[in-house]
């Protein structure tokens, strides 16, 4: 399909009716997904949200692992859906395709990497989102535009034929407007409950089957401290109806990390982390397309350039402790309670400065799931400004099917 509109190709770079028809009918036939520029769609060349990027690219001989499973499922691509550039930015912003719209909150940025998907869901074009995270390129999405979205233990979804950015931290990740539509992706992608093994399925990951229920949250009020003060006044009351609705008990979070560990120096250890591996990947392309890319996620390339391993060493060491600590502190049944996001999309005419800022203070949160490995779930449960802003849980590695059934449990309730 050829794009008239600049706002139809700020979210699509292809489009179809539908543009890659489902493999075989399943229990996801009728789903229209809307696919993040880094997952291979056979027949159609990668873009990554760079037309340099693009013009380079061989058509794809495959689909992804992730495409291929939601195919096989019934489900149909309706598109392949814009991303920001080589997915490190949780903007939304594309200097070269433009600023997918926020329905949830117009005049304001949908949050990225996977901005071309959200934007799709949260338009109604498409019913779920297929894309990646890494830093939170789902979660912030999906917190921006009130959507749920689903990041998986990492390793629980084969990541074949999807982009890398920094391999310690990447994830297959997706996106929708229901939670039941959330879960059923979960059941094509995530490994099989034990049952299912027997039948043939593909075998699972240790501790990914249903999942013990959630009978704690853990909550802390200097995990709060980079959200803005609109979004922790909604968060405690959130919590109390969510623990009233699914009958968990709120307890204080135990210390994460070495002593005196704060939520700055995570956030700068795994991004600094996260350069070194983003620069081994894509920084040979970079320094050899230097006029490619826009200035903000050129400025960020930059600065991971800069980032050494010997640089990054003690940074990992950090990481490496905090992984522990979110170990002893999430053993199966227990959750621990974040905003999604610092605060509300940023509009769409805010600087760079303004944009960097909430950036830095929404890596405070994000990072956690990154640091650990752990799976989370975004529930559209929270709201500063009138604006939607997203609840995660997080909890521990292989409790991905437990949190999607939280997320069903939640919505029954509220809609009841």
């Amino acid at each position: 399909m050829t794009l008239q509109t600049d706002a139809e190709k700020a979210v699509w770079r292809e489009r179809g009716a539908p543009l890659v028809a489902p493999a075989a009918s399943g229990p996801l036939s009728g789903v229209r997904l809307a696919v993040k520029d880094v997952h291979a769609v056979a027949g159609h060349r990668m873009g990554a949200g760079n037309p340099y990027w693009l013009q380079e690219a061989e058509p794809e001989t495959g689909n992804s692992w992730a495409l291929q499973a939601l195919l096989d499922a019934g489900a149909e691509v309706t598109g392949i859906a814009q991303t920001d550039e080589l997915t490190y930015s949780l903007d939304g912003t594309n200097a070269h395709y433009g600023t997918p719209p926020n329905p949830a909150a117009p005049g304001r940025i949908p949050g990225g990497s996977s901005s071309g998907p959200a934007s799709a869901v949260a338009l109604r074009e498409a019913d779920a989102g297929l894309g990646s995270d890494t830093a939170g390129s789902i979660r912030v999405p999906a917190s921006y535009c009130g959507l749920y979205g689903m990041r998986p233990t990492h390793g629980a979804v084969p990541v074949t034929g999807m982009l890398p950015l920094a391999p310690r931290f990447d994830t297959v990740g997706w996106l929708a407007r229901d939670a039941g539509t959330l879960l059923r992706l979960g059941n094509v992608l995530l490994p099989p409950a034990p049952d299912d093994e027997e039948q043939g399925a593909r075998p699972g990951i240790a501790g990914h089957g249903g999942g013990t229920p959630f009978h704690t949250a853990l909550v802390d009020d200097a995990l709060l401290a980079p959200a803005d003060a609109a979004v922790r006044e909604s968060f405690e009351p959130a919590v109390a109806e969510l623990a009233v609705r699914t009958g968990l008990r709120i307890e204080q979070c135990p210390p994460l990390g070495p002593g005196g560990t704060d939520s700055v120096m995570r956030a700068d250890a795994f991004s600094a982390v996260q350069a070194v591996q983003v620069w081994q990947h894509d920084g040979a392309w970079v320094d050899a397309h230097p006029e490619a890319l826009g200035p903000d996620i050129a400025r960020r390339f930059a600065w991971a350039s800069s980032v050494t391993p010997d640089r990054a060493e003690p940074a990992g060491e950090l990481v490496r402790a905090t992984a522990l600590g979110l170990d002893a502190a999430l053993s199966p049944g227990t959750l621990l309670l974040l905003p999604a996001a610092a605060g509300p999309a940023p509009r769409i005419d805010s600087g760079s400065a303004e944009r960097d800022d909430m950036r830095r203070r929404t890596i405070q949160l994000t990072c956690l799931a990154g640091i650990g490995g752990l799976p989370c779930v975004v529930l559209p449960r929270l709201t500063a400004e009138s604006l939607p802003v997203g609840l995660c849980a997080i909890a521990a590695r292989g409790q991905d099917r437990a949190l999607l059934q939280l997320a069903i449990a939640d919505s029954a309730q509220q809609q009841g």
